[in-house]
């Protein structure tokens, strides 16, 4: 089956083409993606009204190169896959509104993608993919979760953040240090050249049981710390490596509880802070010394793409799963809510 997905939840329009009869890696016969990075920029966030307009513009250009990519015609295609939610509605409902005319077009089945499921099965693209049960550590600009994961579809939450995500917190340390949108990659980047244990800060809720997350205090910390600072471009290095640090070990202290409060050894890592370098090798450490495994998408499949979407969207329309033909947009969306595979 070969399934075209759509990703338009936020700020970036990804396109791609995923045939199960191929499966694994090899399975993506073409993406695309274009970032709105640029068109934010000025504003220092997204303004989602300008998304979805750029969405607009660019998802069927996007869409006839992929193809084009793939080798194949629109009549070549078995299903269409989209990012019913969570994400902004506007930017949500250009993707799906194409979709289900391309799939009434074309008379395939048509599904709705829940967006973090995407994320969550990235990893499964691989060679060689985890098999449930694992645990999944969600960590994106929008959420930080760790989930449960039995089988495709059965998913317990285990813990979540209280306040802000973890990539949130990233893009707003970066902003009150003065570095340029957006500002978590920036700020990862900057860390690099921080010296270690300058400044240490608290690991939040590590204290105390639990699986919940904060990440708000951190930005204070930082803040103080900066504002009592002599403010010069290595104490703002250090003061970025100090943050990612102390953001890297409340993950790898929560996960580890999170493995065994769950009883396994397989970590799944999916979303744009799965990008990280150094969460990725202290999780890898972790996961290692318990005799386990920790499981990542490559970089380029962490943040929001198509890839994603076609992958999860094949697994549902193989397994027979599609919905009706209402044009379907959930900016809320439990992902505990999902049917089984």
């Amino acid at each position: 089956m070969k399934v075209l997905g759509i990703e338009t939840s936020c700020d970036e329009t990804g396109v791609a083409v995923y045939d199960t009869a191929i499966g694994g890696a090899a399975g993506l016969r073409a993406q695309a993606l274009y970032s709105q990075v640029a068109l934010h920029a000025e504003y220092g966030g997204v303004v989602p009204e300008l998304a979805s307009r750029d969405h607009v513009r660019k998802l069927l250009p996007l869409i006839r190169q992929t193809l084009a990519e793939a080798g194949l015609t629109p009549a070549d295609l078995d299903g269409v896959a989209y990012t019913a939610g969570p994400g902004l509605v506007g930017a949500l409902l250009v993707g799906a509104g194409v979709a289900r005319a391309l799939a009434w077009a074309l008379e395939v089945p048509a599904i709705g993608v829940h967006h973090m499921e995407g994320h969550l099965l990235a990893p499964l693209m691989a060679d060689d993919p985890p098999a449930p049960p694992f645990v999944a550590l969600l960590v994106s600009g929008g959420h930080t979760q760790l989930v449960a994961v039995e089988g495709i579809g059965r998913y317990r939450l285990l813990g979540e953040t209280l306040d802000d995500a973890a990539g949130e917190a990233f893009d707003k340390t970066a902003k009150l240090l003065g570095l340029p949108y957006p500002g978590g990659p920036q700020l990862a980047a900057l860390a690099e050249r921080g010296v270690p244990g300058r400044f240490r800060f608290a690991r939040p809720m590590t204290d105390r049981p639990g699986l919940e997350f904060s990440f708000s205090g951190l930005k204070t910390q930082v803040l103080l710390a900066w504002q009592g600072s002599d403010q010069s471009d290595q104490t703002r290095a250090d003061l970025a490596r100090g943050f990612e640090d102390a953001v890297v070990d409340t993950l790898a202290i929560k996960c580890a509880r999170a493995l065994d409060a769950a009883g396994c050894d397989t970590l799944v890592v999916a979303g744009g802070v799965g990008a990280n370098a150094r969460l990725r090798a202290r999780l890898r450490e972790m996961c290692a010394a318990r005799g386990g495994r920790a499981c990542f998408p490559p970089p380029a499949l962490c943040t929001d793409n198509g890839a994603m979407i076609a992958f999860a969207g094949a697994l549902r329309l193989v397994a027979g799963q599609h919905d009706d033909a209402a044009i379907r947009a959930v900016p809320r969306w439990d992902m505990a809510t999902l049917a089984p595979v």
